[in-house]
């Protein structure tokens, strides 16, 4: 597995919870388009799943 991941926000989450907007937040995504590179571990890999209808990952 690579030591890093990279995802990329692409879908509004405009009609989703609160929950699902505050893990946007806490994955680095503050706007739509946004990439963001992360340290890959098993807590960013629940995070990304939880919002999975609206990210592109890309593992580098």
């Amino acid at each position: 597995m690579a030591d890093t991941i990279t995802f990329t926000w692409v879908k509004s989450e405009i009609g989703s919870t609160k929950k699902i907007r505050a893990t946007l937040t806490g994955l680095g995504l503050t706007r739509m388009q946004k990439t963001v590179t992360r340290k890959d571990t098993p807590e960013m890999r629940g995070m990304l799943a939880k919002v999975a209808h609206l990210v592109r990952v890309e593992e580098a």
